[in-house]
């Protein structure tokens, strides 16, 4: 069955990599509907991916900064597919140099970070700013800062900390399971995984107290742990 698995990862390697080189065609030619090319477009490329998507809650309509557990592309896929909402993604700079995939961050003008630079938390203060107030798009990030191996949650990084405190916004925690049974980018595998999305009542941050960071890691951990029996199970 292994060998079944590594195929499907190169289709779905082809389906992805069309998809993205689709919308960043489209994104150029209409720039004014951004929002719209990126929801349709990663919708589509779950159904050919075979995923079936199981929804928990709902997003709060007042969110501001989205915030996920991340094990993987098929994550920013499932948001987007679910979400109609115009994201604006903080990923790391290296990400724009990657060949296709940074084209598309750059076209659908993401949030470019550079790890190294003093300044980046400046810039991405800045960033967040426009993007709330300016260009009206939420902004979401990982933030482990980083792709995990299991389910075990990373630390989170202050980033996104700094972002919601700074501005008060109204935080929208995420917990996706199930993204590396549809792509596992480690093992190079793939198949016609179920994805399970939940979506965990909102943290307003300018009403929150000091330990709200703290509480969510928890929070979205005991989820993972609760739901990744119950989906063991299940399957």
């Amino acid at each position: 069955m292994k060998i079944f698995a590594k195929i499907r990862f190169y289709y779905a390697a082809f389906v992805i990599s069309s998809i993205v080189s689709l919308m960043i065609v489209l994104l150029n030619l209409f720039p004014d509907r951004k929002g719209r090319i990126l929801h349709f477009w990663n919708r589509v490329m779950l159904r050919l991916l075979g995923a079936k998507i199981e929804v928990v809650g709902a997003p709060d309509e007042r969110a501001q900064l989205f915030l996920m557990n991340h094990q993987g592309i098929v994550d920013i896929i499932t948001l987007e597919a679910l979400l109609d909402k115009n994201l604006r993604w903080v990923a790391k700079k290296e990400l724009f140099e990657v060949p296709w995939f940074g084209k598309l961050l750059s076209s659908a003008e993401m949030i470019s970070v550079d790890r190294e630079d003093r300044r980046g938390l400046i810039k991405l203060m800045k960033d967040v700013k426009e993007s709330l107030e300016a260009m009206h798009r939420p902004v979401a990030i990982f933030p482990e800062g980083t792709r995990s191996k299991d389910q075990k949650l990373l630390p989170f990084k202050e980033g996104a900390r700094f972002i919601a405190e700074k501005f008060g916004l109204v935080v929208q925690p995420v917990v996706i399971l199930g993204s590396k049974s549809v792509v596992n980018e480690h093992e190079k595998t793939a198949g016609r995984g179920r994805l399970k999305v939940i979506f965990l009542p909102p943290v307003d941050v300018s009403e929150a107290d000091d330990a709200w960071y703290e509480r969510l890691h928890t929070t979205m951990q005991e989820t993972i742990d609760k739901e990744k029996l119950d989906y063991a199970i299940d399957r």
